[in-house]
């Protein structure tokens, strides 16, 4: 009975080297699978700096559709999607007579809805995800990040942070992330930020931002990389960007003063991730992962397995029980 007891404490607890996502072997390609879909050029690239940009991957009409989708949802049109969580920016807290697109910052687990989930099982997106993850893919935990002009609080902007952090399935090699962009996206308008390289590191502490106007919930941070250099990732519209679930990322706030109603929306996954900006920016945020290879989870989370099977979806190969 102790050695049984001990075989199942094994699965359940992560080893180091998959927890942090360190690179333990000496194989040419350790983040990629062999997949034709990547050349090796793509393939040292991601390697070495820890993300991939795919310029145009993703036809526009799907993200107009996607664009006026997230309008509907933030004024009060759930649909068949009630299982959708809407989160306001702190700085709006107690404003009245302000529109949803310009209030809302985040929509969670959208995974089932008819329309954005498309963006789960486009073809486009997960022939290349597949190169990460595997045949066997699960969208883990979608989101939408919406970011409005700042209101001069600055709570617009995103802490730089690992997606690692919030995810309590391993190994992260086979995790990714994809964004996807739904308009031009640029500094000005906060666009994503990337410390290249940095996938390499381990898991690191997370906390909320020492920032004087405060932070949005949700919204942790590393300390002591501030100072590092960091690589803008301006894109147009249907470019999509694929990151190592460890790799530090973030993006800046939205200075821009376009006017209300000339406004538009980014969408961005939690390992799948759109994005689109002028005014407003929204992402659909989508975690892929591959679960047939013995996933480990941490012990004694918040969330527990069951909260995120009905978080997540099976959009290729074979479904996989948690």
């Amino acid at each position: 009975m102790a050695d049984r007891i001990r075989v199942i404490f094994s699965h359940l607890t992560a080893r180091p080297e998959l927890r942090d996502g360190a690179n333990t072997t000496k194989t040419k390609y350790f983040y990629t699978l062999d997949n034709p879909r990547l050349s090796d050029e793509q393939r040292s690239f991601y390697e070495h700096n820890g993300f991939l940009l795919v310029k145009d991957l993703v036809p526009h009409d799907l993200i107009d559709g996607w664009r006026d989708r997230f309008l509907e949802i933030v004024e009060g049109d759930t649909g068949s999607s009630g299982m959708i969580t809407k989160m306001k920016d702190i700085s709006m807290r107690g404003v009245a007579g302000v529109s949803g697109e310009r209030s809302v910052n985040k929509i969670q687990d959208f995974v089932w809805d008819p329309k954005l989930c498309t963006h789960c099982t486009l073809p486009q997106i997960l022939d290349y995800v597949e190169c990460f993850t595997g045949g066997n893919i699960m969208a883990m935990h979608t989101m939408l990040i919406n970011k409005p002009p700042d209101a001069g609080t600055l709570t617009s902007r995103h802490p730089m942070h690992q997606d690692l952090h919030y995810f309590p399935f391993r190994p992260a090699e086979r995790i990714v992330c994809a964004w996807t962009a739904m308009e031009r996206v640029d500094e000005s308008n906060g666009c994503l930020f990337v410390v290249p390289g940095t996938h390499t590191l381990s898991l690191l502490q997370h906390d909320y931002p020492e920032w004087q106007d405060g932070v949005n919930k949700m919204y942790h941070g590393v300390r002591g990389y501030d100072d590092h250099p960091r690589t803008f990732l301006p894109m147009e519209k249907g470019d999509t960007v694929f990151f190592h679930p460890i790799l530090l990322h973030g993006s800046g706030s939205n200075t821009t003063q376009v006017g209300l109603d000339e406004g538009l929306v980014r969408l961005d996954e939690g390992l799948v991730r759109l994005d689109e900006g002028l005014d407003f920016k929204v992402g659909l945020d989508e975690g892929l992962v591959r679960l047939d290879e013995g996933l480990d989870f941490k012990v004694g989370l918040d969330e527990g397995l069951e909260i995120w099977k009905f978080r997540s979806r099976n959009v290729r190969g074979q479904p996989v029980n948690l």
